[in-house]
């Protein structure tokens, strides 16, 4: 691999000049900046950005940890991150936990080892104290779920209030017999189940169900099979996440039921396939723009002033209602 000598060498350049074109320093003329550039591409120099930053003590790494890849709210909140961490001169490393604890704390020690400048993450869900991985003075952002360390910045969205707000616009469609499909217990799921039992209370209500189930399609689907095939099925479905509305929409179709004549759909987050369904799927949308640029925004001002006061940023989901959810005999 050629080093930084011999593309001042080539250039013409010492290697301090090198280095101030590497940095996009201000302080370099624009011909020699081009004999640089020119060098670089002549040898397909790369810099060692490890090397780097632990001589600055600084990285230009962020890390991004998710509890699972695979969910569409996820890779838009790894978008937001993606693009605000760039125009921040940062680039971004993506790990992925399924889920487990174990993972997530093998992959906090990565971060750590590898010096990057923070770590945006969506825990997994654990019982008793988290792993000895947490800590040690890396800077971290918690979004999604509540932190589950005191003084640790956060990023959640009233999940009680937005899956209220989604039961709440069944009931007023006139659904009553409704069943609700929700994340492990210790994740965004919990929270939600709540939020659905209390809009029902509200209306005098007992859910149909208020399942648990693990936050993958093939599970959403075997339990909405379960629901229907009962000889009186639920009218309406509310799901905690995209993934589970999918299964129970492959059930709801397998099984030759009409939505919303037969049973109506609701979810949360709004991904690119539901709205191009017919009938569309009503969702409850979260801002993964804000969360995703925000979680970029508090890493930043957590790296620059370690010992600044923890924020908790609460943000509000927002109804899209589609005609998956049409009042009831319309």
């Amino acid at each position: 691999m050629p080093s930084i000598k011999q593309v001042a060498a080539t250039a013409g350049v010492s290697t301090a000049t090198v280095s101030r074109v590497l940095a996009n320093k201000s302080n370099v003329s624009p011909e020699v900046r081009a004999r640089v550039e020119a060098a670089i591409a002549e040898l397909g120099y790369r810099p060692n950005l490890v090397a780097r930053s632990l001589r600055s003590q600084r990285s230009n790494t962020i890390g991004l940890v998710v509890s699972d890849v695979r969910n569409p709210f996820f890779t838009e909140v790894a978008r937001a991150v993606e693009d605000a961490a760039y125009e921040r001169g940062f680039r971004v490393v993506m790990c992925n936990t399924d889920e487990d604890p174990e993972k997530e704390a093998l992959y906090l020690a990565l971060m750590r080892d590898e010096n990057v400048a923070g770590v945006i993450l969506s825990p997994a869900p654990q019982a008793g104290p988290r792993p000895s991985a947490w800590g040690h003075g890396l800077p971290l952002v918690v979004i999604d779920r509540e932190a589950p360390l005191p003084g640790l910045d956060n990023i959640v969205i009233d999940n009680r209030k937005a899956a209220a707000a989604l039961t709440a616009h069944l009931l007023q469609n006139g659904y009553r017999r409704i069943a609700g499909l929700f994340g492990a217990i210790g994740s965004t799921g919990e929270e939600r189940r709540g939020g659905f039992l209390q809009a029902l209370q509200t209306h005098g209500l007992d859910p149909v169900a208020a399942e648990y189930v693990a936050p993958r399609r093939a599970a959403g689907a075997d339990v909405a099979r379960e629901l229907l095939l009962r000889e009186v099925r639920p009218d309406a479905i509310v799901c905690g996440n995209s993934l589970l509305t999918e299964g129970a929409l492959v059930t709801i179709r397998e099984l030759g039921l009409r939505i919303p004549g037969d049973v109506a759909l609701a979810g949360f987050d709004e991904t690119s396939w539901q709205a191009l369904l017919e009938p569309a799927i009503t969702v409850l949308a979260q801002p993964t723009d804000v969360i995703g640029r925000t979680a970029i925004e508090l890493l930043m001002g957590r790296v620059a002033e370690p010992a600044v006061p923890p924020s908790r940023v609460v943000l509000d989901g927002a109804l899209i209602a589609r005609g998956s959810t049409a009042p009831r005999g319309s």
